[in-house]
């Protein structure tokens, strides 16, 4: 059977056909980044804070829940309806976007996918409703390498006690509840690391410096100190020694999204790049209308187009059910790379305006950068998908 038919047998349409669900929520999500985003993105960049009034309208349009089953009151939609969000506004945004991403693709599926359900009644509609999430993987000494990580989890009656500092954590500044992984058992590796459900008052957490960076400068990316930080045993994802499995299936999902996120910004600068090529004059005549720039925007359109695909067919195959580990490293690789190209050729368009902060394209430039380096760098994508086309 091939690839289409076994989407179609699933239901679902393939690549860019979109059900009317999708279709709505990419309206609605576009509509949302343009008249409510769009007037704030100066003022969030200049900050290097997200509007706290954004936030709430974040929940109250439905896009920080999107997969959540309806009996947590969340918006029952499907993988591709978060991924189409996620890329629409990041046409707008960046740091808006990976807000958004890191809740539906990152910290609700790994309560989708692995919480019992005690703990989806428990905190899914807090998810849906109100509580911004937040998924502590990564420290100081195990980024690539992640099960190198350091921070431990010992067993005290009903609770387990956390040490250790985590970096980089997304949504750090925000979050109420978090994703923390730890080691119960240092002596057996990976096979020790244990997901815990880490919520903000809980005893001996909290959120530490607040990183300075080049880009997605609204978005907060924080380091979170756990010092006898006191979980209760029930707070465990998933089963004790299976972290690992937690971070990897949810990482692949979340690989996705950053592909979302990065087409969505090549999109963007791309766009504003053709309003300007066809305004601005030189030698009497619109930039766009010279064959070198025509042939410029023709490359730069046929790589953005290829990275759609690319993210679409990973998030449609992951519906539908089929392996999709490749997939997502090849989206991932290909629209970071994508974002980083189209956003540098967007600002060398736009000339000498282009370097300075008048126009929007140096922004969508910074925030392209991102892309290569977290949810799994590219190296670590190049690695992933030669060894499973090496494995088949």
């Amino acid at each position: 059977m091939s690839n289409l038919e076994s989407l179609s047998e699933a239901g679902i349409a393939p690549l860019s056909r979109f059900s009317e669900d999708e279709q709505m929520l990419r309206e609605a999500a576009a509509d949302f980044a343009t008249s409510m985003i769009a007037p704030k993105v100066d003022e969030m960049e200049h900050n290097s804070k997200l509007d706290s009034e954004l936030i709430k309208q974040f929940f109250e349009q439905g896009l920080m829940g999107i997969e959540i089953p309806e009996e947590y009151n969340g918006g029952g939609g499907n993988f591709m309806m978060a991924v189409l969000a996620i890329e629409e506004i990041a046409k707008v945004d960046a740091s808006a976007s990976v807000f958004m991403d890191v809740q539906n693709t990152l910290v609700n599926n790994a309560f989708i996918n692995f919480a019992n359900d005690e703990l989806k009644k428990k905190y899914l509609p807090q998810l849906a409703e109100e509580k911004v999430g937040a998924y502590a993987l990564s420290e100081e000494s195990s980024g690539s390498d992640a099960f190198a990580l350091k921070t431990k989890a010992e067993k005290d009656g009903d609770h387990y006690i956390l040490n250790g500092n985590k970096l980089w954590i997304t949504n750090g500044a925000e979050a109420d509840i978090f994703i923390v992984f730890a080691n119960i058992n240092p002596e057996a590796g990976y096979k020790g690391i244990t997901a815990f459900i880490v919520e903000r008052d809980f005893e001996g957490f909290s959120v530490g410096k607040k990183e300075d960076k080049l880009g997605i400068r609204a978005s907060s990316t924080t380091e979170l100190i756990l010092e006898d930080c006191k979980v209760p045993a029930s707070n465990i994802l998933g089963e004790p020694g299976k972290g690992y499995k937690v971070a990897m299936e949810t990482l692949n999902e979340g690989r996705i999204g950053i592909g979302a996120q990065m087409l969505g910004i090549a999109e963007g600068a791309f766009k504003h790049a053709l309003e300007y090529l066809k305004e601005r004059k030189q030698f009497g005549r619109a930039i766009a209308d010279f064959q070198a720039v025509q042939f410029q925007i023709a490359q730069l359109d046929t790589e953005i187009e290829t990275a759609k695909l690319l993210v679409y067919n990973a998030a449609r195959k992951k519906m539908a059910g089929e392996k999709f580990m490749k997939d997502a490293a090849m989206a991932k690789l290909h629209a970071s790379s994508v974002a980083e190209n189209v956003t540098s050729s967007c600002v060398e368009f736009f000339g000498g305006y282009g370097y300075t902060k008048e126009y929007p394209v140096e922004k969508f430039y910074r925030d392209a950068k991102i892309g290569k380096i977290y949810e799994g760098t590219s190296n670590m994508q190049l690695q992933t998908i030669a060894k499973l086309a090496l494995s088949e």
